[in-house]
């Protein structure tokens, strides 16, 4: 297993960390010493999440946070609740996300729920909380991608899925933004001089309830193929699934736009992933972060001018 270098005085926030790879990696980082906020969308399950942790790591520093990235007023008030706290952030761990919804569905303003989720929340998140990561000496924002990333296309003209609508090949588009935002945060950390890494991961196929909660949504259900489909293929345990988000996270050899998953794809240690080439189109990615920009009424020139 890997083991977490000790992150004692660091302050972490990790999304969605009531439950799967969310929860390993809070309850890690709080057993290595760091400050951990747990933002979730239902506090009961968060404070459940907090008590297990506890009960792992007597003494840990815990807190548990309402963060529903589907809302972007949800979103502002979390990132104005730790901004008034004044202490600084060392770590963004973007995890949570919901996947292959299955029928599009709008989010009170207005966008996919997919894409809300899984890339306008994080994106307004992570803006918005640049003020306090880069009061940081080391900063990290850790964005957790997919696989699916590399059936991912940017339709610009299409962002929202009104036409066409596919749960996977939306998930993937999400996925796929994700990685788009990373190197493109990367790209604007070296170019201002900023201290912070931006780093992507995905758990390869880790069993986790991310693959039949989604499809379960409105009363959905997977489909037969999808239920063999994920039976039939080799999957980990979510201890060895999240430890690539840890690598990103914590790892001194982590590197600047880098992405790390597990050495063979869907199972085993961390490696460097393989990242789709539609992810290292800068033109795309500058693109697509003025597109977030406008959507979310958020700005990297205001929060960090």
């Amino acid at each position: 297993m890997y083991q977490v270098p000790d992150q004692r005085g660091k302050r972490i926030v990790v999304t969605g960390a009531n439950s799967g790879t969310g929860k390993e990696a809070a309850k890690r980082l709080a057993g290595a010493g760091a400050d951990v906020v747990l933002a979730v969308r239902t506090e009961a399950k968060g404070e459940q999440a907090r008590a297990e942790i506890l009960a792992a790591h007597p003494g840990a520093a815990v807190e548990v946070r309402h963060l529903d990235l589907a809302s972007q007023t949800s979103v502002a008030a979390f990132a104005e609740e730790l901004v008034a706290d004044g202490k600084r952030l060392d770590v963004l761990v973007n995890n949570a996300g919901v996947m292959n919804v299955p029928a599009r569905t709008e989010t009170v303003d207005g966008f996919e729920l997919q894409m809300a989720s899984n890339f306008l929340g994080p994106f307004a998140l992570t803006v918005r909380l640049l003020p306090l990561l880069l009061a940081s000496a080391a900063p990290r924002v850790v964005t957790m991608s997919s696989g699916a990333s590399h059936r991912g296309r940017i339709d610009f003209d299409n962002l929202q899925g009104r036409r066409g609508y596919s749960p996977t090949l939306t998930y993937s588009r999400t996925k796929l933004a994700n990685l788009l935002m990373t190197l493109h945060l990367a790209d604007l950390a070296a170019e201002r001089d900023w201290p912070l890494l931006s780093i992507a991961a995905h758990p390869g196929y880790t069993r986790t309830n991310l693959v039949n909660a989604g499809p379960r949504l409105n009363g959905g259900k997977p489909g037969l193929l999808e239920s063999i489909v994920y039976r039939a293929v080799p999957s980990q345990g979510v201890e060895q699934g999240t430890e690539p988000l840890l690598y990103a996270t914590a790892d001194p050899a982590a590197v600047a736009g880098g992405y790390y998953g597990p050495r063979w794809v869907l199972v085993g240690p961390t490696s460097p992933a393989a990242m789709p080439a539609t992810a290292r189109d800068k033109a795309v990615a500058a693109r697509l972060w003025a597109a977030a920009e406008r959507l979310t009424g958020t700005s990297v020139e205001v929060v960090s001018g």
